[in-house]
């Protein structure tokens, strides 16, 4: 998918990007969960090939919750299939989807409170994305319903701040391998 920015490390304080209709707002809507959906199962296919089982299945939870919230947009949109990207494709803050997390976060170790963190932050991104396209929506109706994208998105924040005070902290030393993989393990 064509993008443009300079990565998730921005502050949201651009513009974003201006979306002229809600079915162009809810295409990006529906891009954005697609891609969370399909970069959690990466992510636990790479979990899978470390033998990291448990953050694994947490990742593919995490997808099939992102899957659900896409396929729930199709619906909502009463939509015959999944929408295509939008003319001259999309514009995010940054150079990926904000629900995309960045495969530099995952460690062959991690423990099920840093996949949360990931998480958590991809949702706060798409509450940026969500309110940077309220605040500079022409359209009211863009704007009305980017700021109720916003708000469900930080719902979505304290639905995983809940999880994280649920699951235990790791250990000081978790990414401390006694007996680290080697190319020929």
């Amino acid at each position: 998918m064509s993008t443009q920015g300079s990565g998730h490390g921005e502050s949201g304080a651009a513009a974003g990007p201006a979306i002229g209709d809600v079915h162009e707002l809810m295409v990006y809507a529906y891009a954005m969960e697609a891609e969370a959906a399909e970069r959690y199962a990466e992510f636990a296919d790479a979990m899978e090939t470390h033998n990291n089982l448990e953050v694994a299945a947490l990742f593919r939870k995490l997808s099939r919750i992102e899957h659900i919230h896409a396929e729930q947009i199709v619906e909502q949109m009463n939509w015959s299939a999944p929408p295509p990207p939008p003319a001259g494709g999309f514009r995010w803050l940054g150079l990926e989807s904000p629900e995309s997390g960045d495969h530099s976060d995952l460690h062959y170790l991690m423990q099920p409170f840093h996949a949360l963190t990931i998480a958590r932050q991809n949702e706060e991104r798409a509450q940026v994305f969500y309110a940077a396209v309220a605040r500079h929506a022409s359209d009211p109706k863009v704007r009305a319903s980017a700021a109720e994208m916003e708000e469900e998105e930080a719902e979505h924040v304290r639905l995983i701040d809940q999880w994280i005070e649920r699951t235990p902290a790791p250990d000081p030393h978790w990414a401390r391998d006694d007996d680290p993989p080697v190319l020929g393990d």
